[in-house]
């Protein structure tokens, strides 16, 4: 089922040690949002499927469009509370919201220059919060890469998203993590897109190590969502380096109780701790409020403290007026929760 449709006080330091290529830190507890920049990531969808919207908001979740979604003065606000509530990490969904000096042409209408970006990070981190980049490399969600989102697994490809990489990398001042997505790459999800594409087998392999070898020669520790180990249990705890951050998601409302995929979903948490992950535990008030404090109550109690690094709100829903009431409730939900 599709995601949308399913449903720390100061910056890292870094320690000195090297691990598997990238600077090992030491970071504090973190409590964390994920909050949308750029939006053109659940976009190419057939016209047909463009009349099944019943609402506005509906119709901009799916269509992409030539201009940057993105309202400053929520945003503004959300940050504001994130900082009144005590949270100390900010995960930014980039997409097409910068324009990116290696390739400029990546951008929409309204992309943000790199000063100024450079300019907002440095605001976000004098209020406390960690700003860490998002871009997602997902071929489920990776509509911002515009043309070369249809030269997956090309040389061509390989080097555009090196590029963009690097450039967020400087834009963000080499931040200690690197979020690549990478969720969702199915064919069930792309099922209403004019172009579908699926890495499987020793090529998802290949180019899922491809970004994590491209973000720790930068210095910065990938991190990803893990919703590949559902389907793929034994390869991936073959496969996966120990140095990737591990945000295992799930939005429902039964933990203990759950049954049928959900229950794939919570014994994830579970499964990633036993073979040595670090995660972050991914939770939402996308499908209900009570989500987000069980997930945190659930992994607290079941997870080793060691290897729990924090906790990430994604609510899904784009920095727009439209959504003000649904975003503001989410950072209530993890103020309640972080009491726990």
């Amino acid at each position: 089922m599709n995601r949308r449709n399913f449903i720390k006080a100061s910056a890292l330091a870094a320690a000195g040690t090297a691990f598997n290529g990238w600077a090992q830190t030491k970071p504090s507890f973190s409590w964390g949002a994920l909050l949308h920049f750029g939006t053109n990531m659940w976009s190419d969808v057939t016209p047909q499927h463009w009349g099944n919207c019943k609402t506005k908001e509906e119709l901009e979740t799916v269509a992409q469009a030539d201009h940057l979604r993105f309202d400053e003065s929520l945003w503004r606000e959300l940050t504001g509370k994130m900082k009144d509530i005590g949270m100390n990490r900010l995960v930014i969904d980039v997409g097409e919201g910068i324009e990116l000096p290696s390739h400029p042409k990546l951008a929409v209408k309204g992309s943000w220059k790199p000063d100024r970006m450079r300019a907002e990070l440095k605001r976000l981190r004098g209020m406390g919060l960690e700003p860490i980049p998002k871009l997602n490399f997902s071929t489920a969600h990776d509509i911002w890469l515009k043309d070369y989102s249809r030269m997956i697994s090309t040389p061509t490809y390989y080097k555009v998203c090196a590029d963009v990489i690097r450039d967020v990398c400087e834009i963000f001042d080499k931040p200690p993590l690197f979020h690549l997505g990478y969720d969702e790459e199915t064919a069930g999800h792309q099922s209403q897109y004019e172009f579908l594409v699926v890495r499987q087998g020793d090529l998802w392999w290949h180019d899922f190590l491809f970004f994590v070898d491209t973000v720790e020669k930068l210095g910065m520790r990938p991190w990803i969502w893990s919703d590949y180990y559902w389907h793929h249990p034994d390869l991936f705890l073959k496969k996966m380096p120990k140095s990737v951050m591990q945000s295992n998601w799930y939005y429902g409302a039964k933990f203990e109780d759950a049954e049928g995929s959900a229950k794939t979903h919570v014994q994830g948490f579970i499964d990633l701790d036993r073979a040595g992950f670090d995660q972050i535990p991914c939770g939402s008030n996308w499908s209900c409020d009570e989500n987000f404090p069980k997930l945190v109550a659930f992994c607290k109690k079941n997870l080793a403290p060691e290897r729990l690094k924090g906790f990430l709100m994604a609510p899904w829903f784009f920095t727009n007026p439209n959504s003000r009431t649904r975003l503001l409730r989410a950072m209530d939900i993890v103020s309640e929760s972080m009491k726990l």
